[in-house]
């Protein structure tokens, strides 16, 4: 595989396919469509402990605030990523509104306004996966080369994820980056971190944003992202993982099955493959993200290049999110 490249095909989004057969050979699937308002409940309640983590770790020592952010921290926001995630696909509650509001309550602890522009730039990923100028999920041409494929340089890429993502909007001029929700999720998430840094004090901070750093970076869940559709098995674009951290992530890790089914919460998507077994077990998956982390960072033939291109959107037009 060519790692100063992107991998291009002529097909359209690979899951709309699969989709049909999967209605067609099992109706029954429709019965796990819905919304899980449980959802809420976490959103509150992972809100709460990381809020108080935060408080207790206001006057204690950094390197206890690293190790407890390393090792709790990262999980909880991670999974606050995943149901804003559930808010992006009105998974949570029937109101639009009220999942825009859920996701920017779930946005709190991490620190960084992020959940109104996911839920804008994520709905475009599931229906212009591979295409350049729509789809955020993959790194810009300048952001690959520049990393290329060496140990020292994705080891950076993934401890500075955050910043690389934030700065991939500009390419993708046909999507729409501000609205009123967007400044409503500035203002509310902004607000917080001043509220923890003048109430709970530096350290209380230090720990949300270290948090928030290994939830999606240097960290094996930061494996997850390889995972959903880095070319590890070409020609195949999507992968699952099967591992225990799901229980931790809330089966994020059935990414096959979300793409195929996006409006089936992340309780039911374990059921899914459970229904259509002849459909995914036949897939390459993953069962171990930090063994995937390792890979990916010592493997010279995987770069920020191991994604699959298209310029075929299917006939599908362009619509933005108000």
């Amino acid at each position: 595989m060519d790692n100063k490249e992107f991998s291009f095909s002529e097909s359209a989004e690979p899951h709309r396919e699969r989709t049909k057969r999967l209605l067609k050979q099992h109706p029954e699937v429709r019965t796990l469509i819905g919304r899980n308002p449980f959802s809420f409940a976490l959103i509150l309640a992972i809100v709460a402990m990381q809020t108080v983590f935060a408080y207790l770790l206001g006057n204690q020592p950094w390197w206890l605030v690293i190790i407890v952010a390393y090792a709790a921290g990262a999980f909880a926001n991670h999974a606050l990523f995943v149901l804003i995630h559930e808010c992006a696909h009105n998974l949570v509650f029937k109101s639009k509104a009220a999942n825009i509001l859920s996701g920017i309550i779930a946005d709190l602890p991490i620190i960084v306004p992020s959940s109104v522009s996911f839920r804008s730039y994520h709905l475009k990923h599931h229906s212009f996966q591979g295409d350049y100028d729509l789809d955020a999920d993959l790194a810009s041409r300048w952001e690959a080369r520049l990393i290329g494929s060496t140990f020292a340089g994705k080891a950076l890429w993934l401890l500075f994820f955050p910043v690389f993502q934030a700065l991939r909007p500009p390419r993708l001029k046909e999507i729409k980056f501000v609205n009123g929700w967007t400044v409503v999720n500035w203002v509310v998430v902004f607000g917080y971190d001043a509220a923890v840094i003048v109430l709970f004090g530096p350290m209380a901070f230090l720990y949300l944003a270290l948090s928030f750093v290994f939830s999606i970076g240097l960290h094996p869940l930061g494996a997850r992202w390889i995972q959903e559709h880095y070319l590890t098995a070409a020609p195949q674009e999507t992968y699952s993982y099967y591992g225990r951290l799901n229980i931790l992530a809330l089966n994020v890790g059935y990414h096959n099955e979300h793409h195929d089914l996006p409006s089936v919460p992340w309780n039911n998507l374990p059921r899914l493959k459970a229904i259509a077994p002849e459909l995914y077990d036949p897939l390459i998956s993953h069962r171990s993200w930090a063994r995937l982390l390792w890979r990916f960072l010592t493997d010279p033939s995987l770069s920020l290049f191991s994604r699959m291109l298209r310029k075929n959107r299917a006939g599908l037009a362009v619509q933005q999110e108000v």
